[in-house]
């Protein structure tokens, strides 16, 4: 242990001398761009349709899967919808753990009275339920994309960009239920009941099924390393570079070391979390996530309220937009691609990270928390995403704080004046809001890196102390110095975890659509015997 944090901490000593001294910081992320400058615009790269648009190959991959997912599961997006909420409920909790046919496969009244004396709560694999495993990759999702980066994309795209967003919303939810469900079946469970899961497993394992061993410990391996470095920069450094810059704004600490302090503070607050492992990281998250969100559409609504006689003008404004483009650079496409772009990057639908989380949840039937994910995107982007767009419209036609095909940089300021024409002060709250929704995803992200760290090095208390160590130390790099090329790399980092995730869920889809058949099967057989008069065993749980 003591040779693993010696070479750390020799590692670490530049960097921190470095971050101390912004002229230096300069010189690391000049340098950082020399390197690193091919990868980020390979990734990132646009093919170019026309002289005036041009669209990143990698959201064509994250929707065109998308896509193909919706369709292969018959619209599961929108067949699933009300069965998702009743997961997450518990209203099948009974079968998840003990299994359908267990409880109710050709029994008697009597024999169903013996069962309840046996029924043992812990007979399902798993650390968290369906709602702490959603609140815990939402609060990967939810955060500064959803404020910010909404009035980025309206800027570019105008209000119709806010029409393709949420139509990147609901296709997303197709990605998420493929992806969610074969991290639960494939996922690893230690003898101590930790789950170790996400497309490293289900890549590995899953290909090998498939007789294609080789490559999917290939793409196994290029996916830990990816989510490892999207987990140390836009999981971390990047969200703790903004919290801290929107607290220093809201206190008025420029120029002194509030900044420094700052990023001490949250580092201790998210070393105290992550430490706990998934089941603190759950814990903390279905608390902050629901308040979270819950404040900012209630802001929201009363901003909608108040200024009521807009909203036909807006929703009309939004299906004009999105369909004609006119006054927006690239037509029609362009506000097609702006509304994609966002609605893709916001919920990350696709990407894989989300099923790390996921894995760790209670249940016998993949399905189960595959159909539960699906409300992942909904609630990140045609909700709260569309609230954002709303408020910013609406307000935009009184008070000009936008002009539409002008793109600005600082999306947060967009949104706070949009909410302060109504609510005074609300920024405040915002600004609070901005750094809640930082420490959560930086937390999930924390897990979600240390998933791929002990992927590729191991498992055991050593190694996980050396990841965790390195993760909170880099938010407080990160809120003390510039960051630019190292967050440029770190978001290719992320989404480059596409490739991988995407070719191995498009093989294994029909594992996917079998699972989905199994638990929907177990559903019916639940329902069936209530309907012939047997006792609802998720009583008893």
């Amino acid at each position: 242990m003591k040779k693993y944090l010696l070479s750390l901490l020799a590692f670490l000593i530049p960097i921190l001398t470095f971050a101390q001294e912004q002229t230096a910081s300069d010189k690391i992320d000049t340098i950082f761009r020399d390197y690193t400058g091919w990868f980020v615009e390979g990734i990132f790269y646009e093919i170019p349709f026309s002289e005036s648009f041009q669209i990143p190959w990698v959201l064509i991959v994250l929707i065109g899967g998308a896509t193909y997912f919706t369709i292969y599961f018959k619209f599961i997006n929108f067949t699933g919808f009300r069965t998702a909420f009743r997961v997450v409920r518990g209203k099948y909790e009974d079968i998840e753990k003990h299994g359908a046919d267990t409880l109710y496969g050709d029994m008697t009244p009597n024999e169903q009275e013996d069962l309840i004396e046996t029924i043992r709560d812990d007979s399902a694999d798993g650390e968290v339920s369906h709602f702490q495993a959603l609140t815990a990759a939402l609060s990967a999702t939810v955060g500064l994309g959803n404020i910010a980066g909404v009035a980025v994309a309206l800027s570019i795209g105008g209000p119709g960009a806010t029409f393709w967003m949420i139509v990147a919303g609901l296709l997303g939810m197709a990605s998420k239920f493929a992806e969610c469900t074969l991290g639960v079946k494939y996922r690893d469970v230690g003898p101590d009941g930790t789950v170790y899961g996400g497309p490293m497993y289900y890549l590995k394992k899953g290909l090998a099924s498939k007789g294609m061993g080789k490559l999917g410990k290939l793409l196994a391996i290029v996916f830990a390393v990816f989510v490892i470095g999207g987990s140390f920069g836009g999981g971390n450094m990047f969200q703790a570079n903004q919290a801290s810059a929107q607290f220093v704004q809201l206190f008025e600490l420029q120029g002194t070391s509030g900044a420094m302090w700052f990023g001490a503070v949250m580092a201790i607050v998210v070393a105290f979390v992550i430490i706990g492992g998934i089941k603190r990281i759950a814990k903390v998250t279905e608390k902050i996530v629901p308040f979270m969100a819950g404040t900012y559409v209630v802001g929201g609504l009363i901003v909608l309220a108040v200024n009521y006689h807009h909203i036909g003008d807006a929703f009309a404004l939004i299906f004009e937009g999105a369909f004609s483009g006119l006054g927006i650079a690239g037509g029609l496409v362009g506000v097609m691609i702006q509304g994609i772009r966002r609605g893709a990057f916001s919920n990350e639908a696709g990407v894989g990270s989300a099923a790390i989380a996921h894995s760790a949840v209670r249940t016998k039937y993949p399905a189960s928390e595959g159909i539960v994910a699906l409300l992942e995107p909904f609630i990140d982007t045609v909700i709260i995403c569309t609230m954002t767009a709303l408020v910013i419209i609406i307000t935009n036609f009184d008070n000009n704080i936008l002009q539409y095909g002008v793109p600005v940089n600082e999306g947060v300021e967009i949104t706070a004046v949009a909410f302060d024409t109504v609510i005074p002060h609300f920024s405040i709250i915002l600004t609070i809001a901005v750094i809640l929704f930082a420490v959560s995803t930086m937390i999930s992200w924390s897990y979600y890196g240390l998933q791929g760290w002990i992927f590729l090095f191991g498992r055991g208390k050593v190694v996980e102390l050396v990841y965790k160590t390195i993760f909170c130390i880099f938010i407080w790099i990160g809120s003390v110095i510039s960051l630019g090329s190292v967050i440029d790399f770190s978001d290719a980092m992320i989404f480059a975890m596409v490739v991988p995730n995407i070719i191995g869920v498009i093989i294994l889809t029909p594992i996917i659509r079998k699972e989905l058949k199994r638990y929907m099967s177990a559903i019916r057989t639940k329902h069936e015997a209530l309907d012939e008069g047997l006792e609802d065993m998720s009583k008893h749980l």
